[in-house]
């Protein structure tokens, strides 16, 4: 059974940092493209950002370029956010996903990801 656990999020100050990771079982993890996604009150789920398998090939979405980081550790089958610079409109629940088709590909379409975390609340408070 594929599992994806998201670490606790949390309460944030505007420009304060926070980290999230998501650690997988039930699949080959370094097999997988990991993404995470985020769903504002109220709006549709969002891409955030996606990382390659080996790591080595990353995308963001606009709003977070140059203030998160996507990162993996297949050896500890886990994919990391760091989010500094912290934003109130920032404020989501975050999920990760892992996309099953074993494509090496990466991809940003929600649609393209088989696997989902619980989802973890970042608030962030101006």
């Amino acid at each position: 059974q594929v599992q994806l656990v998201e670490s606790e999020g949390g309460l944030v100050q505007a420009g304060g940092s926070l980290r999230l990771s998501c650690a997988a079982s039930g699949r080959t993890f370094s097999n997988d493209v990991m993404g995470w996604f985020r769903q504002a009150p109220g709006k549709e789920r969002k891409f955030v950002a996606v990382i390659s398998r080996s790591g080595i090939s990353t995308l963001y979405t606009e709003s977070v370029k140059g203030r998160f980081t996507i990162s993996r550790d297949n050896a500890k089958n886990t994919v990391y956010l760091q989010m500094n610079s912290l934003k109130p409109e920032d404020t989501a629940v975050y999920y990760c996903a892992a996309d099953g088709s074993l494509r090496s590909n990466i991809r940003v379409g929600i649609s393209f990801y088989d696997y989902w975390g619980q989802g973890t609340q970042v608030t962030v408070s101006s």
